[in-house]
């Protein structure tokens, strides 16, 4: 949550890491987004730019805090969220002591809710994090949650608790199969934590870049559907998102070769720019051998060369995010095959390089017969 730290919890810098490696292990899912107003008017295309390149299934914008304080981006935030098809929840932040106090402020919480659009059957979480409850007895702070939840669900909304894993079954307890837990390692690698609860967070800095989105935000992990109203919770093969700026130029590249094989329908483009014409489509199972690597926007490109000798880039991911496909080493001689009415000029022509030198490298001369369908080596 972004308004207060959890207390007692060891806040860490999350590790950036490249998708470039082959064997890069897999980070923590990006399938919920918790808002506020730290956050502001969340657009619609903010919510399908997480949803297509980073598989953003859900949210949770904050409602209230007390009974004093409405957050005024929650209605924005539900209703461009419901229009990108992501799934809403909300949350309060809980300053009770008291069962009189978590009885007021569950009233206050899910009548803002009803107000604000929060849609029946949500998920309205009370968030245990504050001063309020670190000093108060586990038991008590039990009792006060169970009386803030079973009023919210009067409102015909469902109920989780979020705290940090520190506090979790220390400062109140948290039932197996419930909660949403904050716990942010140093490097969230191919670590997977807290899996016998609903939901993980496991940054507050996440940034989605190549999307409209602006600034940090804290993300989590879902280990069932009770996030997403029954919806699918794994991974998803994301999309190219639309992109509005017609002078995109790489932000990095890399000399690496190596073959890329789709696991996804992958759009082809005559540019580099992620909004350049799409001029073919791999299929899955199909591969192709790059030659040069580029990063526009958090997408990656591999840049190679046609059968009709023009310089083509196929998108193969997303940084961070995931990827399309595999991609492996390729040896330094790969083959061209021969077709009808090609000859050394045409055919080195077609791919950048010498037609003395491909030659050579088959045996030949220039001036020697080929014949369709005969494999060369360049």
């Amino acid at each position: 949550m972004k308004q207060n730290k959890l207390i007692g919890l060891g806040v860490a810098t999350m590790a950036a890491f490249l998708l470039l490696s082959v064997n890069t292990a897999e980070a923590a899912r990006t399938d919920m987004v918790d808002v506020s107003n730290h956050n502001g008017y969340m657009n619609v295309s903010d919510w399908t730019g997480m949803r297509d390149k980073y598989g953003v299934k859900s949210m949770v914008t904050k409602i209230s805090e007390g009974t004093f304080y409405k957050d005024y981006t929650a209605a924005n935030n539900i209703a461009t969220a419901k229009q990108a098809g992501i799934y809403q929840n909300g949350y309060h932040f809980a300053r009770y002591k008291t069962a009189a106090q978590a009885e007021s402020e569950a009233n206050y919480a899910a009548t803002l809710a009803k107000q604000d659009g929060l849609p029946n059957n949500a998920v309205l979480v009370t968030d245990v994090e504050a001063a309020e409850q670190q000093y108060t007895p586990l038991t008590t702070n039990d009792y006060n949650n169970f009386i803030f939840m079973s009023t919210v669900q009067k409102y015909g909304y469902r109920t989780d608790i979020y705290t940090s894993g520190s506090w979790m079954n220390n400062i109140m307890t948290v039932k197996p199969g419930t909660g949403w837990i904050a716990s942010y390692p140093y490097v969230v690698g191919d670590k997977q934590w807290y899996t016998g609860n609903h939901a993980w967070q496991f940054s507050s800095t996440q940034n989605f870049a190549g999307t409209t989105a602006v600034g940090n935000f804290d993300v989590s992990q879902l280990n069932d559907d009770f996030y997403t109203g029954g919806q699918n919770t794994k991974p998803v093969n994301p999309v190219t998102p639309p992109v509005t700026n017609n002078n995109q130029v790489a932000n990095q590249d890399y000399a690496q070769t190596g073959t890329f094989t789709a696991n996804t329908t992958v759009n082809v483009r005559s540019g580099v720019a992620n909004n350049a014409p799409i001029v073919a489509t791999y299929a899955p199972g199909q591969s192709l051998n790059y030659n040069h690597i580029y990063i526009v926007n958090g997408v990656v490109k591999g840049r190679y060369t046609s059968y009709s000798g023009q310089t083509r880039y196929a998108s193969m991911g997303y940084i961070p995010g995931g990827s399309f496909g595999k991609r492996s080493a390729v040896s330094n001689s790969r083959t061209y095959t021969v077709r009808y009415g090609d000859s050394f000029w045409s055919i080195a022509n077609r791919l950048g390089i010498n037609m003395n030198s491909l030659a050579a490298k088959n045996g030949k001369t220039i001036n020697s017969i080929i014949y369709p369908n005969q494999q060369l080596m360049y």
